[in-house]
C-alpha cells in the first residue's frame, strides 16, 4: 500500500509549466475562432432565411433573426414536381457514386497488378484524359449521339470512370502488405476473392474520401439537365432550384419597374432575390452538412495515408 502511495504521489504533485498552460489556452483559442468562422457562414446563412426578408436584404440581420417566419422554405416547399426532382438527386447522387467508387476500387487494385495485360499503357491512357477537355459542344455532340438526351443514364454513365479517384485509390492499394495478399493467394484465392474480402476492407478510408467527393459533385450538378433535359420527369432539384432562383430575379426587377404593384404585396414576407438565394443555398447544402460529419474521419485517413509512400 505504502509503495502504490509513492508511486503515485510523483504524479500528484506534477504541475504544468506555465508556459505549457499558456500554449493550450492559446491553442484552444485559436480553434475556437477557427470552428467559429467556419460555422458563422451558416448561421449567418440560416436565420437570414427565417427573417424579415425586407430586413435581410437591408442587411439589418447579422446575429440573430429579425421578423421570424418561415415563409420563404414554403414557398420552395410549393414548386411543382420539387418532390420527384428532389427523389431524382438522391437516385443519381447514390447510384452515380456507388458505381463510381466500385469502378474506382477495381481499376486501382488492378493497375497495381505487374500480371495485368499493359497495365502501363492502360494507366497511362487513363490518367492523360485529366489533361485535355474537348469543351460544351463536342460533349453534347456525343451525349446526343449516344441517345443519352432525356436519359437517366447521362447521369450515371459519364461519372463511373474517375482518373483522379482511380490514382488515389491506386497509391492507397501500393502501401497495403503483399504478405496479406500473398497468403490468400496461397490458399487458392482469385484476384476477385482478394479484392472483396482483403483490399477494399482495407482500404475503406479512400473509398469513403472518393465516396464523399463524389456524392458532393453528383448532388450539385445542374448542368447536365440543363443541356441534356428537356423532359420535366428529369429535372434534378438542383436545375429546379435554379430555375426558380432566377424566377425569382426577374420578379423583383418587374415590381422594381412598377412600384404600384409593390403597395398590395406583404412586403415582410415578400421574397427578394437575397431571400431565395439563401434559401436556395440552405437547402442545397443541408444534406451534405448531415452526411459530412459521419465520412470525415475516413477523409483524413484517406488523404493522409494514401499520400504516404512506404
Amino acid at each position: 500500500m505504502t509503495q502504490g502511495k509513492l508511486a503515485l504521489s510523483p504524479r500528484r504533485k506534477a504541475r504544468r509549466a506555465p508556459g505549457d498552460i499558456a500554449f493550450d489556452t492559446i491553442n484552444c483559442l485559436f480553434f475556437g475562432l477557427f470552428t467559429l468562422a467556419c460555422v458563422f457562414p451558416f448561421y449567418y446563412l440560416f436565420i437570414n432565411t427565417i427573417s424579415d426578408n425586407q430586413a435581410s436584404s437591408l442587411g439589418d440581420v447579422m446575429f440573430w433573426p429579425v421578423g421570424v417566419h418561415f415563409n420563404n422554405y414554403v414557398e420552395v416547399l410549393k414548386i411543382r414536381g420539387i418532390g420527384r426532382a428532389a427523389l431524382l438527386s438522391v437516385g443519381r447522387t447514390v447510384i452515380g457514386t456507388s458505381l463510381m467508387v466500385l469502378a474506382s476500387a477495381a481499376c486501382g487494385y488492378l493497375f497495381t497488378k505487374e500480371k495485368m495485360w499493359m497495365r502501363k499503357f492502360w494507366y497511362r491512357f487513363i490518367v492523360v484524359t485529366m489533361y485535355f477537355n474537348a469543351g460544351i459542344i463536342p460533349w453534347y455532340l456525343t451525349m446526343n449521339a449516344l441517345h443519352l438526351t432525356n436519359n437517366f443514364l447521362a447521369y450515371i454513365l459519364p461519372s463511373i470512370v474517375s482518373p483522379y479517384n482511380i490514382i488515389l485509390v491506386k497509391t492507397f492499394v501500393e502501401s497495403v502488405p503483399a504478405s496479406l495478399e500473398e497468403s490468400a493467394q496461397l490458399d487458392g484465392a482469385g484476384y476477385g476473392t482478394i479484392l472483396v474480402h482483403i483490399i477494399i476492407p482495407l482500404i475503406q478510408p479512400i473509398l469513403a474520401t472518393i465516396a464523399i467527393f463524389g456524392a458532393v459533385s453528383q448532388w450539385n450538378a445542374f448542368t447536365d439537365t440543363l443541356f441534356l433535359m428537356s423532359d420535366a420527369d428529369y429535372f434534378t432539384l438542383q436545375f429546379l432550384l435554379y430555375r426558380y432562383l432566377n424566377e425569382a430575379a426577374s420578379l423583383a426587377a418587374l415590381l422594381k419597374s412598377d412600384p404600384r404593384l409593390m403597395s398590395t404585396l406583404d412586403i415582410a414576407h415578400m421574397q427578394t432575390p437575397e431571400s431565395v438565394r439563401m434559401t436556395v443555398s440552405m437547402v442545397v447544402v443541408l444534406p451534405i452538412l448531415f452526411v459530412y460529419p459521419f465520412f470525415q474521419r475516413y477523409i483524413v485517413a484517406g488523404l493522409t495515408i494514401g499520400s504516404v509512400k512506404g
